[in-house]
């Protein structure tokens, strides 16, 4: 839909379009799963420290209010619950007064904290930073890596408390330190990854089979997938994931029925949440 470095007319590409506040650095459009995200220059007034941290790939975004102190509502509101309402974060470089912006890249927001800084009046008050990492290409599955989860014993933790725990971790935290954000995106990761691995209890969420083999702890073998592309919000949530085997998992990416073979997942996947 956008392509990274590619200049937009805000206006023309994106409000014609898809609607959402025209003003302002947060565009929450109805209807759509994405929230536009815009940034530049013009806040360096009010405090705000937009942009990449040095050797880290973390983007640090202010969050919306001019005067007093800021808080979770409206454009904040969204940025914190993007993940649980289904929705990424396009990122956007303003270029200049009625000049185009520049689109940055797919974000999800994996924690925030909270500054003291001068408000347009000059009065310090506290402002959210959100600290942003960005979502990566089709394919690169971060959620599935090299190395075991180890499952808790059912007696021990039950399937509803890990759900619990996997639909908390979705939700970002105030953190001390935004160097914190990718082990922060990992801890939710595993979080959920575990919470799917127990929800499929060994056998594959699309084929009905058995896990092909046991892991060096002893544990069934399942891959963990994102049943909607990253491109298209597919982002770490428990009900955006499935635990397949690795022949459905590569099938699904690159066999000639892998559409439909993931449709089949999603419906799976959907009528297991709502029992759930």
């Amino acid at each position: 839909m956008f392509e990274n470095g590619k200049e937009y007319s805000r206006r023309n590409h994106i409000h014609e379009k898809f609607g959402g506040q025209q003003q302002g650095g947060i565009s929450t459009p109805s209807g759509h799963p994405f929230i536009f995200l815009f940034t530049g220059s013009s806040g360096d007034q009010f405090g705000y420290e937009d942009g990449w941290q040095p050797d880290n790939g973390i983007f640090l975004y202010t969050g919306e209010g001019q005067v007093g102190d800021m808080s979770f509502k409206a454009g904040n509101r969204a940025i914190r619950d993007h993940v649980k309402d289904g929705k990424t974060l396009l990122l956007f470089a303003a270029l200049g007064k009625r000049q185009p912006v520049k689109f940055i890249g797919a974000f999800e927001c994996a924690a925030y904290d909270l500054q003291d800084s001068p408000d347009r009046d000059g009065n310090l008050r506290k402002t959210i930073r959100f600290h942003l990492l960005p979502v990566e290409k089709d394919g690169e599955e971060t959620i599935e890596e090299d190395g075991d989860i180890v499952l808790p014993q059912a007696k021990v933790v039950s399937l509803s408390v890990l759900r619990q725990q996997a639909l908390n971790a979705v939700l970002p935290e105030d953190a001390d330190d935004w160097k914190e954000a990718k082990v922060r995106r990992r801890q939710r990761s595993d979080t959920i990854r575990r919470y799917v691995l127990a929800r499929a209890n060994g056998i594959c969420e699309l084929t009905g089979d058995q896990a092909p083999f046991l892991t060096k702890l002893g544990q069934p073998y399942l891959e963990v997938h994102h049943i909607n592309r990253r491109s298209d919000g597919g982002l770490d949530d428990p009900r955006n994931c499935a635990a397949i085997t690795p022949t459905a998992h590569r099938e699904i990416h690159h066999g000639l029925n892998g559409e439909r073979l993931n449709s089949e997942l999603i419906n799976v996947v959907h009528m297991k949440e709502r029992a759930g």
